[in-house]
């Protein structure tokens, strides 16, 4: 399987506190036939950080059967512990999995050299493709391009999510790098441009709610058709803006609740949106004016 294309980085669906299966499979479902390239499970967006072991692996699990191998799966399985990312790529890898997307690990703070050291120490604990994600809005801390493509050498280590924004650090990153290390967008709002320099998809947190949109954006770049590409591109820059009104996945999963689709439940430290607040109002206009609800 390819990871190229549109990927939806899920929510994590709750219902009373307790993880929502059916909402989840919907959600999986909606992805797939609105024409989504892969899905997953797990990351920032999924409240990963919030989830027990035990739930953790039974998002990953549901994903998969739900999935039936119509579309790649790549499991968020990243920690700050260099152990607990083991245990959870190895769950991944025996669920299934296509692939795993690991985070840096995020408070730990560690050098370049902490980085290299960890995420191979992972990569050779697993016959799974791994991609790096770098997001140092949520880890503190970024991972260079020179430190990117030692690891792109690395067996088993196929290509990152970039989430810094930089367009100056992606194309560095595409230099720098073995040939046919993949680089996917992290960030919605870049994911047009990052693909006129080489970029090879996005995991996208607007395709929870705009899949087709997401996914036909990146089909049509590749058929050759830019400007059809483009004018989706900002189409879809509204709602990549009113995804982060609030932190991320507040805004979404609350968009998610107003098309019907599941509950607005958080696990804190993340709250509900507010039902009196500017915000919601503006997510809510916004979700009118595409024709969401």
């Amino acid at each position: 399987m390819t990871f190229k294309g549109s990927f939806t980085a899920l929510v994590t669906p709750f219902k009373n506190g307790a993880l929502d299966e059916a909402a989840l499979r919907a959600l999986i479902e909606f992805q797939i036939d609105n024409g989504i390239d892969g899905l997953v499970p797990c990351g920032t967006t999924g409240e990963s950080a919030t989830l027990s072991h035990e739930e953790h692996n039974r998002v990953i699990d549901i994903t998969i059967e739900t999935a039936r191998g119509r579309v790649p799966v790549i499991a968020g399985t990243g920690s700050n512990s260099t152990e607990e990312t083991i245990m959870l790529t190895r769950h991944a890898e025996e669920a299934g999995a296509d692939g795993a997307l690991i985070i840096s690990p995020y408070y730990n703070k560690p050098t370049q050299d902490g980085l290299y050291e960890h995420y191979k120490v992972v990569a050779d604990s697993t016959k799974l493709p791994i991609l790096l994600y770098n997001v140092p809005g949520r880890t503190a801390l970024n991972m260079t391009a020179e430190t990117v493509a030692k690891l792109s050498h690395v067996d088993g280590i196929v290509g990152i999510k970039e989430a810094t924004g930089d367009l100056a650090q992606v194309s560095d990153i595409i230099e720098y790098s073995k040939d046919g290390f993949l680089v996917i967008s992290g960030d919605d709002f870049v994911t047009y441009p990052m693909l006129t320099i080489g970029g090879h998809g996005v995991i996208s947190v607007t395709a929870n709610i705009a899949p087709k949109d997401v996914s036909q954006m990146h089909a049509l770049f590749t058929e050759g058709k830019l400007k059809e590409a483009l004018e989706i591109h900002y189409k879809l820059q509204t709602l990549h803006r009113v995804m982060f009104v609030e932190t991320n996945p507040i805004p979404v999963k609350t968009a998610l609740a107003m098309m019907g689709m599941m509950t607005d439940d958080f696990r804190l430290p993340l709250t509900t949106m507010k039902a009196d607040s500017a915000n919601r109002v503006t997510l809510k206009t916004a979700l009118k004016d595409y024709g969401l609800i």
